[in-house]
């Protein structure tokens, strides 16, 4: 068993980077270590590098683990960064081994991509991964995987599983599986709200014992991510309202118009801002211009209506 690194308690906003690409498509490492420089001097709990807002998926493995050495050199030691590794188990340890070279904290495990191993199966590859690797492991559900309570029960107690993150947004089997956790004894175990424009949902899910999230508004918009992120901790209902009413709930409603938004409309909201951080990679397609635009009315509606 490799000796853990240990990740510090994450308390605070985490911010999920999108990936800079040059105008020829190719990984650019200026304009990402830009990106990451611009947010993080607005002092996020953690960097979550190369994960899902940052297209894992399309990244081949130098760009990888280049991409993770630029937020680890970025992050200086100041925050702790998580990168993403996903796939087969194979790939997965690969991904594993590129992130620890680069220096990452900790992985966030996305769903294994493959045949369906049902919850033996998942034990199998997040054991696989945890035997392998030094990192703290955060397992992510979404999409088609889904974690039994239990089988996160079971897996908590593994050296270096230290959280869970959900993007399903089932909150029943969440609360069960936060249930099933703390009475396995894992007090210190870390959960997460992965869905898409997380603080929509966020309120709801602190209430059944999850109180951090990730933001990709952030990326963009980081005074209104703080703005939320300052209300949610003080239960600021009043301001917490106007955030939901006035910016949240009109923007999941145009993540939601095309498929792909979550990321997409995200980078392009990034881009339009000021950093110049590139397209996204295929399958992704490019926000409509109008839907760019519409985005950036709420923003700037939202700023009028906090100040």
């Amino acid at each position: 068993m490799p000796a853990r690194t240990g990740l510090l308690p994450l308390d605070g906003l985490l911010f999920f980077p999108v990936t800079a690409f040059a105008p020829d498509g190719s990984f650019d490492p200026g304009a990402h270590r830009a990106h990451l420089d611009g947010r993080l001097d607005d002092g996020p709990a953690a960097v979550f590098a190369a994960c899902g807002t940052g297209e894992f998926p399309a990244l081949a493995p130098a760009e990888y683990e280049r991409c993770v050495s630029v937020a680890v050199d970025a992050a200086g030691g100041r925050v702790p960064v998580v990168a993403g590794t996903g796939y087969g188990t194979a790939l997965a340890l690969a991904y594993a081994r590129a992130a620890q070279d680069a220096g990452a904290d900790a992985l966030l495990v996305l769903p294994p991509y493959g045949p369906e191993g049902g919850q033996d199966g998942l034990v199998r590859h997040i054991t696989a991964l945890a035997d392998a690797t030094p990192l703290d492991l955060i397992l992510y559900q979404r999409d088609r995987t889904a974690y039994e309570p239990g089988t996160v029960a079971r897996l908590a107690a593994l050296p270096g599983v230290i959280g869970f993150k959900d993007g399903l947004g089932d909150l029943d089997r969440m609360l069960r599986t936060v249930s099933a956790v703390r009475a396995a004894g894992h007090p210190d175990f870390l959960f997460f709200n992965g869905m898409p424009t997380a603080e929509m949902t966020q309120l709801a899910y602190r209430a059944i014992g999850v109180p951090l999230y990730s933001s990709a508004v952030f990326c963009f918009a980081p005074d209104i991510a703080l703005a939320f992120h300052r209300a949610f901790a003080e239960d600021d209902r009043g301001t917490l309202t106007v955030l939901i009413e006035l910016f949240l709930r009109p923007y999941v409603e145009l993540r939601t118009l095309r498929p792909g938004y979550a990321v997409s409309l995200v980078k392009a909201a990034t881009r339009a801002v000021g950093h110049p951080v590139g397209g996204v990679r295929a399958p992704l397609t490019e926000p409509a211009p109008e839907h760019v635009r519409a985005l950036l009315d709420l923003v700037d509606r939202t700023r009028e209506a906090l100040a």
